[in-house]
């Protein structure tokens, strides 16, 4: 392996920001799209604005925290629901 071929590699492991975001599903670009003009959304929030149905919404949000560009916390003021935001600049 050349040190080009290693240098590829690594490059690709790697992506992160919009490059990661850009693997994704159209739903989850969407979501991250809908959570980068507003501050932070629940859940359903999402669903809401993204006129995608909550178990796709659900799908979109785990593929984002995998790619580490969304975090999420619980909510103050009702503690069943997280509160996602994206973690991009």
């Amino acid at each position: 392996m050349s040190a080009s071929d290693v240098q590829h590699a690594e490059t690709e492991e790697e992506d992160t920001g919009w490059d990661a975001v850009a693997d994704l599903p159209p739903s989850a670009k969407l979501v991250a799209k809908v959570l980068e003009y507003n501050d932070s959304l629940t859940q359903s929030q999402l669903a809401e604005e993204t006129l995608l149905p909550p178990r796709t919404v659900r799908y979109a949000l785990t593929r984002l925290e995998d790619v580490e560009v969304v975090s999420s916390r619980f909510s103050f003021s009702d503690a069943r629901k997280r509160i996602y935001t994206l973690t991009l600049e």
